[in-house]
Formats: structure tokens, C-alpha cells, sequence
């Protein structure tokens, strides 16, 4: 019989809706039956495109005597990360304070009051290497609560309080934020632990943080500093060529498992597409290099096949873990997209094979050489191994014949991919999902010049403001189905709020402005930390939390206080109006000892930081439109820049003779105007910042 979670919206939660486990939804049944049968709660905690969350449920939430034991001694309760970030944030604060690490499946033991006494991440069913298997783990833990349970308590409550104290974000005196130093010190660090063969940060596994690519751009920028770029183009550059791209069908997965960004998790999760397509988007501007742009268009048409909503809103995630198409109804990770040497040399030919497997590194007997879970057995994940030019002189061939045939294998395996079974789709949409990659697609079209992307970005946001902005002024978080739930957090109002401006500069839309500001102040209204500045990352309504703590670290997303501070910056730059500025400060301030101490947790941060502390360039056209001027402004990468249209701009800036006209302003001082493109180009150039 299907338990509780059945009659759940979540993919991740309907996921375990058939288990054996007698599973709760987050909320006050589960508390109040933990209290009533003085059981403690048994907190799991993952989203729908993780593979390990697959693992463990397999092997033990379908284990019946797990389950037996679960539903004996606990009270089982199944949290999805993705609508609940609140919760995760809270419970991996613990588990990464008392184990050193984390990661999901997440598994917290909480007191009936919501404590955590005890939690890791996966755990075997069985015992293993030495190690309790997650069976022993739930028979420790029951006899624990039954005969030393004031042991237990006294240390949930030490570990909470230590918590308490971690999670405060305040400033401590009234010492001043540089951020020329900052951004010295962080790209210092950032160098020290840059992979200069093979891109990226750190040894394996290999995660793309496009927060980090933001700082470094800007750090060049204004610094001149070629290193800080090389280090962006380089990790780019190996990502684009890597396996974690999908070289048939756009799109990035998750991270790579090893150095070389080959093998990678095969989950693909909206944020990554809207942070990267930014990025390469920005390489673009900054090198004028056709390949990242490529890259770029190539992500957004990803996104528009597979993971747009008809209605315009833009789905979560899709699995890593896909039916094998040789072996029907079992699933491995990454089947979708893996192929055998013969599957493709029957599609497209052995004369096309001999050259395809040259540039995309296809063997015989398989390409993947350490694979110790035995994924990928005899199986290929394409890679750029060579380049067009290098299998042009390799084989003598010319290189729009080898591009004619590559394009022509491609549309063979995308046809061919079509008729496996698709990985599963997390197709609920998160508002501060939506709000990032409609700021990738407003910048997009307005880079690329590419309509159908201002399309895609007006549609999702109509579709927010329709399905998600509640006619009482409250936003929500997630949209699955035709149901809207849950109160938004402050990434969500932040992100859509980025979005808006971003959106307004793209197509300047004044009701997108004005929807900007009425989030702005309720942003500030509900989530604004009024005694220590900054932003909690809720709004202290809930009753369900044991902490109201500040989101502070920039990770695979920006935290919800950096995207509030780039927001609040950005509609400041856009709009003059100071006490979006002031707002901003005071979270700077609150936020100076992390900044001060650790600004590597925090690099969009600094870049809100840099942009309002740095000279803003407003660049404001009136008169007819003009596609040759607004293009000279948008073309170039000019990151402490906002473009609007004079109607809405705070000061009166009539056209000359009814011409297309262009001010050059600084926080709304302006120079002379101009009608032509040489000289804006002038004005544009002269302006340029450098610290």
C-alpha cells in the first residue's frame, strides 16, 4: 500500500511513496505522533535526480527489515531539499559541524522537539569495511533512546547551541570593507588552488562554481589582471570539451567525478544551465571568442527542448540514472547518454565512425578505464578528444566536409536518443530556479541578439508573476502540476527580483521595474535582519525550524544574501533610490567578518560589493530605437553597467531632434548626448573603470 507520501506534489517525495517505510511529509502529524509515542524522528533528506538518494533507497528503503525496524523505533519523515531549503540548510549545518562532511541522501536523528542528536549522509544497509551498516545504526540508536536518552539530549542541546552561535552573522565593530583588498586576497587564494593542465579548482570530483567565474571576470576587468581571466577560459574550455558537457545534446551535468571533467554525475539541474550559459556568455564579451557563445546557445537550446514547461516556467532537474536501452527496466546512471562503439557505427557509417571516433575519443571496447561500480562497461561517454582542425590534418580531410558530416552524426544520435527512455524529469518549478535562468536568457538575447530567448525569459516570468505571485502580494516557492505551495524564501524573492532588472534592461518593459521594486521592499520588509543588517534566509513565520539563520555561502548557487545584495545594487544602479543602496550596506556590514576572514565562501559577495562600490555607468537611450546604438552598449562585457530607456529613467533626458539618442551618465550625471554610434562608442570607451 502506498504510504503518506502519495498524496505529495514532490517528485522526490512520490518517489518513496510505495516503500515500505511508513513515511511522513514534513510537518505537524509527524511531530506530534514522535511526542505522542515519545519516538524520535528519522530525518532523510535528498531531490529526485540524486543518485545515491536512489542507492539507498533501494537497499534499504525497500529493505523490509530496515523498514520493520524504521517504523518500530522511529517516525520516519522525508524531507525534498528542493522545496525545503530551509530544513536541509539547518540539519547539514549539523551534520557537517559532527562529521566533517556531507552530501545527500542526508540522514538526521532528531528529538521529538526537532533537535538533531545524531546524522550522516549514505549509509550501507549492511555492516561494511569495518563500519556500522545503516540496520545497526537504527539498533544503536533505538536502545540509545531507550536507556540513555538524557545523554542524548544534553548533546543535541550542546550541539545547538554551538549552532546558534555558528549561524550568527553580525558585524563586530565598525571596521570598513576594502574591496580592492578583498579581491586581491581572494584571487590569491583562488590562484593557489587553481588546476592550471586541466581547469577548475581543487583536485577530483570537479564542480562547476560559475559564482567564482563572475568574481574572476570582474577581477580582470578592473584590475587588467590576465590571469584572473586565463584561469576562467581555461576552466571553460575544458568543462565545453569534457564528458559533464553533453556534446550531442547541450547542456551540462552536475560535476565531474574525476580531474578531467570526463566522467561526470549525470543529474542536470536547471541552475547550473542559467549560471554557466551566463558565464560563457561573459567569456563571449570579454574574448570575443565564437566558441562561448556556441556554448551558450547551445545550453539555452538544451533548456528549450527539454526542460520548458509549455506554459513558459522552466522545470528543475532531470536523473542521473536512466533505463538501459540494451537491458530493458534496468536503470544505471548515465545510460541516456553513453553509447557502445557499434551503436554508433551502425547510425552513421564506418567512413563517418573512423572520423567521429578521432574527435569524440570512441573506443572498441569503451573509453571509460576506472569504473569501479561497472556503469559504463564497454560503453563510450563523449568527450572532445580532438578538434575539427586536428581531425581535419589527421586524416586529410577538409574541414567543412568533416563539419557536414558531424553535424549529420549528431542529428543521427539525437534521433536514435529520442527512442531510448528519458531520464526521469523533476518537473516542478522553483521560483529562484526560474529567476536565474531568465536572467540567463534575458542576457542572452540581448548579447546574442537572439529574439526567440527574450521570448523564453517574458513567458517564465509572466509565468511566475500568473502561477507564483499570490494575489495577496506573497510569493512562492514551487509550481508542480497546477498547485502552487510553499511561502518563498529570500533566494527566491531575490532571484526573481535579479530577474525582473535583468529582463527590464533587455527589453524595457516598464512593468518589470515596477514589480522589482514591490519585491524589493517586501524582500526587505520580511526577511531584513533590522537590529544586525542582512537577510535571514526566512521570514520567522514558520514554526517548524529550531534556527532562522542567514544563507552565507556561495556554492553551486549564489546564497540568498548575495543574490539580494546584486539584486538591491542593480535596482539602486537602475533606479537611484538610495535606500535600496542602504539596504545593501547594511548587509555588507553585517556580513564584513565573513567577508574579512573567508571571502572564498562568498565571491558573489564581493562581486555585489565591487559593483556598488565601484563608479556605475548608466548608458540611457531616448528617441527612436536604434539597434546599431543599443548593441554598442550591450556587446562589450561592462559588468558596473545598467542600460534603460529615458521614460524611466529618474531624471528628465529628451532625444535630440526626435533622432535615436544615447547618454552616458554616472550615477545619473551625464555627459553631453549622442546620435551616433561613433560616438557613443567614444563616450563607452572613455568610461571605462579599472581599480
Amino acid at each position: 500500500m502506498p504510504n503518506r507520501l502519495a498524496h505529495e506534489a514532490s517528485p522526490y517525495l512520490l518517489q518513496h511513496a510505495n516503500n515500505p517505510v511508513d513515511w511522513f511529509p514534513w510537518g505537524e502529524e509527524a511531530f506530534e505522533k514522535a511526542k505522542a509515542e515519545d519516538k524520535p524522528i528519522f530525518l532523510s533528506i535528498g531531490y529526485s535526480t540524486c543518485h545515491w538518494c536512489h542507492v539507498m533507497e533501494h537497499e534499504s528503503f525497500e529493505n523490509e527489515a530496515i523498514a520493520s525496524l524504521l517504523n518500530q523505533h522511529f517516525v520516519p519523515v522525508k524531507v525534498d531539499r528542493e522545496e525545503r531549503p530551509d530544513i536541509d540548510r539547518i540539519y547539514m549545518m549539523f551534520v557537517q559541524a559532527t562529521t566533517g562532511g556531507g552530501g545527500w541522501p542526508m540522514s538526521v536523528f532528531l528529538t521529538p522537539e526537532l533537535k538533531p542528536f545524531f546524522g550522516g549522509t549514505y549509509y550501507t544497509p549492511g555492516d561494511r569495511n569495518g563500519r556500522p551498516g545503516f540496520g545497526t545504526i537504527l539498533q544503536h540508536l533505538a536502545a540509545a533512546w531507550a536507556g540513555d536518552r538524557q545523554k542524548i539530549l544534553d548533546s543535541g542541546e550542546a550541539v545547538l547551541s554551538e549552532l546558534r552561535k555558528y549561524s550568527e552573522v553580525r558585524a563586530l565593530g565598525e571596521e570598513m570593507l576594502d574591496p580592492q583588498k578583498l579581491s586581491e586576497t581572494l584571487f590569491e587564494q583562488l590562484k593557489g588552488t587553481f588546476d592550471s593542465r586541466l581547469g577548475g579548482f581543487g583536485r577530483q570530483p570537479k564542480f562547476p562554481r560559475p559564482v567564482v567565474y563572475n568574481f574572476l571576470l570582474r577581477h580582470h576587468h578592473l584590475t587588467g589582471n590576465d590571469e584572473a581571466l586565463e584561469m576562467v577560459t581555461k576552466t571553460l574550455d575544458e568543462m565545453a570539451r569534457g564528458g559533464m558537457n553533453d556534446q550531442m545534446g547541450g547542456g551540462f551535468h552536475r560535476y565531474s567525478v574525476d580531474a578531467q571533467w570526463f566522467v561526470p554525475h549525470f543529474e542536470k539541474m536547471l541552475y547550473d544551465q542559467a549560471q554557466l550559459a551566463v558565464s560563457y556568455l561573459e567569456a563571449f564579451q570579454v574574448t570575443r571568442e565564437p566558441r562561448y557563445a556556441a556554448v551558450a546557445r547551445s545550453i539555452f537550446d538544451y533548456v528549450l527542448r527539454d526542460m520548458t514547461d509549455p506554459a513558459g516556467g522552466f522545470y528543475s532537474a532531470e536523473d542521473a540514472d536512466s533505463e538501459d536501452p540494451l537491458k530493458a527496466g534496468h536503470k544505471r546512471e548515465g545510460a541516456f547518454y553513453v553509447w557502445t562503439y557499434d551503436e554508433i557505427a551502425n547510425l552513421i557509417g564506418e567512413k563517418a565512425m573512423t572520423w567521429f571516433a578521432y574527435r569524440y575519443g570512441c573506443a572498441p571496447n569503451g573509453n571509460v578505464h576506472e569504473d569501479p561500480h561497472q556503469q559504463f562497461l564497454r560503453h563510450n561517454i563523449l568527450y572532445e578528444s580532438r578538434s575539427i582542425p586536428e581531425t581535419s590534418q589527421r586524416f586529410g580531410v577538409r574541414v567543412d566536409e568533416l563539419t557536414t558530416t558531424f553535424d549529420d552524426a549528431r542529428a543521427k544520435l539525437m534521433e536514435a536518443r529520442k527512442k531510448r527512455v528519458r531520464p526521469g524529469l523533476d518537473d516542478k518549478i522553483l521560483t529562484a530556479w526560474n529567476g536565474l535562468m531568465i536572467s540567463a536568457f534575458a542576457r542572452g538575447a540581448a548579447v546574442l541578439d537572439e529574439p526567440r530567448y527574450l521570448v523564453a525569459a517574458q513567458r517564465a516570468a509572466a509565468f511566475l508573476k500568473n502561477q507564483l505571485l499570490m494575489s495577496d502580494g506573497v510569493l512562492l516557492r514551487r509550481y508542480r502540476q497546477g498547485a502552487a505551495a510553499i511561502p518563498g524564501f529570500l533566494d527566491d524573492y531575490a532571484c526573481f527580483l535579479q530577474a525582473l532588472l535583468d529582463l527590464h534592461q533587455a527589453d524595457f518593459d516598464p512593468r518589470h521595474l515596477t514589480l522589482a521594486r514591490t519585491l524589493a521592499e517586501d524582500l526587505i520588509d520580511l526577511f531584513e535582519d533590522e537590529a544586525h543588517g542582512g537577510f535571514y534566509s526566512t521570514t520567522g513565520a514558520e514554526s517548524d525550524l529550531i534556527l532562522r539563520i542567514k544563507d552565507d555561502y556561495d556554492g553551486a548557487e549564489p546564497s540568498g544574501n548575495s543574490a539580494a545584495a546584486s539584486a538591491l545594487v542593480t535596482l539602486h544602479a537602475l533606479t537611484g533610490e538610495v535606500r535600496y543602496q542602504e539596504a545593501a550596506e547594511r548587509l555588507f556590514q553585517a556580513f564584513t567578518p565573513r567577508l574579512t576572514l573567508a571571502a572564498g565562501t562568498l565571491p558573489q559577495m564581493l562581486v555585489a560589493l565591487l559593483t556598488a562600490r565601484t563608479p556605475h555607468r548608466q548608458v540611457v537611450f531616448a528617441g527612436p530605437h536604434d539597434a546599431t546604438l543599443l548593441s554598442l552598449a550591450r556587446q562589450p562585457f561592462a559588468p558596473f553597467q545598467s542600460i534603460l530607456r529615458a521614460e524611466w529613467a529618474p531624471v528628465q533626458m529628451p532625444a535630440i531632434d526626435g533622432k535615436p539618442t544615447a547618454y552616458v551618465c554616472q550615477n545619473f550625471t551625464c555627459q553631453l548626448p549622442v546620435t551616433s554610434g561613433e560616438g557613443l562608442s567614444d563616450l563607452l570607451q572613455a568610461g571605462s573603470t579599472r581599480l
